[in-house]
């Protein structure tokens, strides 16, 4: 074990935290400015007193150097776009006439001005929006929200450490902008960004900051040499310059490989690296370099992803193989906290021997400053910590609520046979069609109608007792019928219930399954202002009755018109929980891929023609590195087929998928053998519908046509004009008219105002192709 003087000097250190607050106090201040309710003044000062009480929280904990910068109104990314002064021409004026006002319209557009695009950030349920750049783009910088931030830090008489998404990370996430050539390279901007970086640099050593950090995780991607080549020149010139701070270039989510060699070798003064799951790869690649001598390393061991407690024990191995390869070593998570929710202690309902096994933001921050005095004063210091951490771990791992062997048989007795249709897709295409007789672009949602405030009241009554369970069902009954009908008058082809009874696409299944946990407080930020509540995979996964069959029936009851029976797929299940690290990823979406297969077998039962299972996270799941992506789609494909697989022909297996760069996974969503796939293509401008063109993908599709996560109505004609461009590359008779996702975060004024144009633009369109 270590002793006092092989790590006298190590400190703990976190990348960022959770924003939002212990009751969302940000995401409601952010909102009421939206609705006029919050004044710009109040909600800067919401978001300066959460910061102020994070730091404090964490430098109470004993973290030694707190971050900045990491704080964000709604996404670091676009931060950064700021920042660098890289604001679209569409924006410009927005931006220049109210800094904040024009900040929300990139973010969400307004109804005269498309947002920028978004998408997950790495293989995270985290979204960011993407950069817009040209051979055009001026860079000028523009450090006020750092230095400002900065300040605050050091004023309450704490070490702070700026972390900045890099330069290099920043231009690789980059997309050119509309009306650029789709081959432009933004990286070839490299020259042209980095005097601006190095402006900021010399803005906040003046300001006071000793480090600063940029955050480089795409190199944790396959990258070409020249991408290798750019990392080297940015590292270089920055590393030059003489009026900056030191500089800790960071990677997360994955191992550097072939990156290792070219930041090992930068004129910087410290790396950090990530050291959990697939990232532990680094420990042999920075010995094969020769470590880092001379410079400072930040270690990343804490699990920074998950909820899991660490293995304290194992992590200090592995810090102190790190002390010989390092100047100094300190101590972090794996990446930001800003993926997992700030206290476990919080959760008042979980049993528990559960919730010693939990370690959510306040919880990783306690391991991370526990390993450093642990590195530094030798393991007699935390004897205790240990011990208990022991403990935890031993009770986890003998634990009853872990294995289920009724479930862990079923998936051994899966065959090959399970995961296939009975017919192929051109005789279930023509069977369809006879049974549903929908006409030339159907029309129809993706699942989810607005979420309105008297339903969320219903809910909380419901868990309050002020109602009950006949009161709160009867107001479920109201909804159905009021979506339904709306449906019918607006003219959709393929109605849905409108899912009011769910408060989100996973926790809705993880709540009526045996082996998940669900959480009352462990919010965790997914976009904007949007927070979900992960469930938590404890144990194996059982159904133990229909979850969906009585609403959806409900529905069909009230219309001669298809509805859709609405489910959320295995990998889904598997990217938007924290699932289990005691046993690998394909036999956990195994067992519910067969969980859900029983739920399609009882709603065809039941009448049900159309079911979709939705997968929007099967792209961000995908590994970032290539060689680890074949295992991953097979497991990945092979559960969507087992969960889809036994219906007749004649019923119609829809999927969903949005807001990911789909080229990745072409492939697999053809191997997902869906009749039809509905996608995210509205910011995209139709990109998705000519990637499936180009792959020759001979299902149907619904590209969609309206941008749900803004709050503007596209008019009939924008709508139509996707349309036409969806058409050049899918054929009429295989396209299917939607939006991009479902509407639960959208008001009902501006849904029925853009389901209506939706419904007329396909209308118009099937007279243009008819010759009427």
């Amino acid at each position: 074990m270590t002793t006092k003087s092989a790590a006298a000097a190590a400190r703990a250190t976190v990348y960022g935290h959770p924003r939002q607050g212990s009751g969302r106090e940000l995401k409601k201040a952010i909102e009421g400015y939206w609705k006029g309710r919050v004044t710009a003044d109040a909600l800067r000062a919401t978001a300066a007193e959460l910061r102020r009480t994070h730091w404090r929280q964490l430098a109470g904990a004993g973290v030694h150097e707190v971050p900045t910068g990491d704080f964000s109104y709604y996404d670091h990314v676009l931060d950064t776009t700021v920042m660098v002064g890289a604001i679209p021409a569409r924006h410009r004026e927005a931006v220049a006439a109210d800094a904040l006002d024009g900040y929300f319209a990139m973010a969400r557009g307004t109804q005269d001005v498309a947002p920028l695009e978004m998408t997950k950030w790495f293989d995270t349920n985290y979204h960011y929006l993407v950069p817009e750049l040209g051979p055009d783009t001026v860079f000028t910088a523009d450090s006020t929200q750092q230095v400002a931030e900065l300040k605050e830090a050091l004023a309450l008489g704490l070490t702070a450490r700026p972390v900045l998404v890099g330069p290099v990370t920043y231009l690789l996430l980059a997309k050119p902008a509309p009306g650029v050539a789709a081959d432009f390279d933004p990286l070839t901007l490299l020259d042209r960004l980095l005097p601006v970086y190095a402006e900021v640099l010399a803005d906040l050593r003046a300001a006071g900051a000793a480090w600063v950090q940029l955050d480089e995780p795409a190199l944790v991607q396959d990258r070409t040499p020249a991408d290798l080549n750019a990392a080297a020149r940015a590292y270089r010139d920055l590393g030059a310059l003489t009026d900056r701070p030191k500089l800790l270039v960071a990677s997360y989510f994955d191992r550097l490989g072939d990156a290792l060699p070219v930041l090992a070798k930068a004129p910087v003064e410290g790396l950090a690296l990530d050291f959990t799951g697939p990232a532990a790869a680094n420990l042999d690649g920075l010995a094969a370099v020769g470590g880092l001598p001379g410079k400072r390393l930040v270690a990343g061991v804490v699990d920074g992803r998950n909820i899991w407690v660490n293995d304290l024990e194992k992590s200090l191995t592995t810090l102190g193989t790190l002390l010989g390869l390092a100047d100094r070593v300190d101590v972090s998570a794996s990446c930001s906290l800003l993926h997992v929710p700030l206290d476990a202690a919080a959760e008042k309902d979980v049993d528990p021997q559960i919730l010693r096994w939990l370690s959510f933001a306040k919880q990783k921050t306690a391991e991370i400053t526990t390993l450093a005095r642990g590195l530094s004063q030798g393991t007699d210091a935390i004897a205790g910590e240990l011990a208990a951490n022991r403990a935890a771990l031993a009770s986890r791992a003998a634990s009853p609520i872990t294995r289920n062997p009724a479930v862990r048989a079923g998936a051994e007795a899966v065959t090959g046979a399970d995961s296939r249709r009975s017919r192929p897709y051109a005789e279930r295409a023509a069977a369809q069609r006879a049974h549903l007789g929908l006409p030339l672009l159907p029309t129809t949602t993706i699942g989810s109608f607005p979420q309105t405030g008297e339903l969320r009241a219903a809910r909380a009554d419901l868990r309050a007792g002020r109602i009950d369970t006949a009161g709160y069902e009867e107001r479920i009954r109201a909804e159905i019928q009021e979506v339904v009908s709306y449906q019918e008058k607006a003219g959709v082809d393929v109605l849905v219930h409108g899912e009011p009874e769910r408060n989100d696409m996973v926790q809705y299944f993880a709540e009526q399954l045996d082996g998940y946990l669900a959480t009352r407080h462990g919010w965790v930020q997914s976009y904007g202002t949007r927070y979900v509540r992960p469930p938590i995979l404890a144990g194996d996964i059982a159904r133990p009755e229909p979850m969906t069959v009585r609403w959806t029936s409900y529905a069909q009851s009230l219309t001669a018109k298809p509805v859709k029976g609405m489910l959320t797929g295995p990998v889904t299940m598997l990217a938007w929980s924290f699932v289990r690290d005691d046993q690998p990823l394909g036999e956990t979406a195994r067992q519910v891929a067969l969980a859900l297969r029983d739920e399609v077998a009882d709603l065809e039962a039941a009448g049900t023609s159309v079911i979709q299972v939705d997968e929007p996270a099967l792209r961000e799941t995908l590994p970032l590195r290539a060689a680890d992506r074949p295992t991953y789609l097979a497991w990945a494909t092979e559960a969507f087929r087992l969960a889809t697989g036994g219906v007749r022909p004649d019923t119609q297996i829809h999927t969903h998928m949005c807001y990911a760069e789909f080229g990745d996974v072409v492939q697999a969503i053809d191997d997902l053998d869906a009749d039809v796939i509905s996608l995210e293509a509205a910011r995209s401008h139709m990109q998705v519908a000519r990637e499936l063109a180009a792959h020759g993908y001979p299902r149907e599709a619904g590209p969609g046509v309206w941008d749900i996560h803004s709050p503007r109505v596209p008019s009939a004609e924008e709508a139509a004009a996707l349309l036409r461009t969806g058409l050049e590359a899918i054929p009429a008779e295989r396209l299917w008219v939607n939006p991009d996702c479902g509407l639960k975060t959208r008001g009902w004024p501006e849904t029925r105002a853009s389901l209506e144009n939706l419904v007329a633009a396909a209308r118009t369109v099937r007279e243009e192709l008819s010759g009427a």
